[in-house]
């Protein structure tokens, strides 16, 4: 159990009323979110009105709002329902991951357009570090990507595409194939030859295009063909 010292405040308004218990800043995150124990989240098992001031709850105010005065099921409902204060740690831990979910998005969806290849992610995070972009650590990385890229873009060519690939394999590589390709990007055709050859059309972010072809290469030792159809 983690000490008061270094717990934060869960926080839940129930009609004119506020709520709080002292908690584990990671864990709480992790029980709200289905992972854990709660009592692997509390500080104590106290139930607070006022947690700085150290003003308590009473039994007949938990009674009267959330239907019972047990403390760890009114914890429960503060912890799952409320507001968790976050640490510096922890938001910092959140920026850092969505960083790196970021900087890999960019890498699988942009390319160089002076060589039509990606770029490595070292090159990316160097160019947002330079741009000095601010990652914003509860929106959605995919809300993002586009904004970063045209900041990025002053530094370094780049530009996000996606392309439709013609691929014709053969028959004796064809079925362990279409798995590698099911992961890599969406099949808008699959033909089946009649010497059971697989002639397909698939949509993947651009810079998979190099991956893929590895991918592929790897397995039919280079007896493939890949065409670009369309480039959006």
């Amino acid at each position: 159990m983690i000490s008061v010292n270094e717990a934060v405040i869960a926080r839940l308004r129930k009609g004119n009323e506020i709520f709080e218990v002292l908690v584990d800043c990671e864990k709480a995150i992790d029980f709200k979110h289905g992972k854990g124990s709660l009592e692997d989240c509390l500080a104590g098992e106290m139930i607070f009105k006022d947690s700085k001031k150290g003003f308590k709850a009473s039994e007949h105010e938990m009674e009267k709002l959330f239907g019972t005065s047990d403390v760890k099921n009114v914890a429960e409902k503060i912890i799952k329902e409320g507001e968790i204060q976050l640490t510096l740690e922890y938001r910092t831990k959140l920026r850092e991951d969505k960083k790196r979910k970021i900087i890999s998005m960019i890498s699988r969806n942009a390319i160089n357009p002076q060589n039509n290849l990606p770029h490595p992610q070292d090159r990316i995070e160097r160019a947002m570090n330079e741009a000095k972009i601010n990652i914003d650590e509860f929106k959605r990385a995919e809300d993002q990507v586009n904004d970063i890229v045209k900041k990025v873009s002053a530094i370094l060519p780049i530009k996000l595409e996606t392309r439709e690939v013609q691929i014709i394999i053969p028959s004796k590589f064809a079925g362990q194939a279409y798995g590698i390709l099911k992961n890599k990007g969406n099949i808008m055709k699959d033909e089946w030859m009649n010497d059971g050859s697989l002639n397909a059309v698939l949509e993947i972010p651009a810079g998979l295009q190099e991956e893929l072809e590895g991918d592929l290469n790897k397995l039919t030792h280079g007896d493939i063909n890949i065409q670009i159809l369309k480039r959006k």
